[in-house]
């Protein structure tokens, strides 16, 4: 998992859904994870997926706005969330707030405006990002950038075949699976021997000041 070198051993999840990515969080020993969604129907599957479990807590929260979660976190993980929110600034300062001095907020956000198309409108996609745009947003926040590493590049050109080209709005189970079980695999395989041009996805790590 890339971003689990990130990571502190309290974890705020802003938009977990489900609970997909939140089972990767907890492979992992952790003191504390808050798992947070706008969604009812999705918080309450939250609750009975990980119910019985000390270490997790489930919180409503939505962006931009206060993060009301108590005690501050060590590390905040937005996983394909930022992009769906319009002021994006304001909610990464949001959640610097509850993040401990020299914690860190770890961002997956769709990259490349070229990549944006009809399927992006139908799914809340105010924009895709570079590396230049995020690095602005995160800056303009009061935060500190680390990293930026762009991610999964056969996927981008597969993306663009498939949605810019192509013109598809709805996912393909069998466009999925190939996704999933081939190019998401092979492009794992290239990116750790040689860093890839573009991406798409960037992965991004910013650090809260330290008081």
């Amino acid at each position: 998992m890339l971003v689990a070198p990130h990571l502190g051993r309290s974890v705020l999840e802003i938009g977990a859904g489900v609970g997909h990515f939140s089972e990767k969080l907890l492979e992992s020993r952790r003191d504390r994870v808050v798992l947070s969604d706008t969604d009812g129907q999705s918080l309450g599957q939250l609750r009975q997926k990980f119910a019985g479990r000390p270490d997790v807590e489930i919180a409503k929260i939505t962006l931009p706005g206060r993060v009301d979660i108590g005690q501050p976190v060590d590390s905040v993980v937005a996983m394909n969330v930022l992009e769906h929110i319009e002021d994006d600034v304001q909610a990464l300062r949001d959640l610097a707030m509850v993040v401990r001095p020299g914690g860190r907020i770890i961002l997956w956000v769709p990259a490349y405006m070229q990549l944006y198309g009809d399927f992006d409108r139908m799914v809340g996609h105010f924009r895709r990002y570079t590396p230049t745009t995020i690095r602005v947003g995160i800056e303009s926040a009061g935060l500190r950038l680390q990293e930026i590493r762009r991610v999964n590049m056969l996927g981008a050109i597969a993306w663009w075949l498939a949605v810019r080209a192509g013109g598809t709005r709805r996912a393909d189970s069998r466009l999925v699976w190939l996704y999933d079980n081939l190019l998401i695999p092979t492009s794992r395989t290239i990116e750790s021997v040689v860093p890839p041009p573009f991406g798409q996805s960037l992965l991004c790590v910013a650090q809260v000041g330290r008081s």
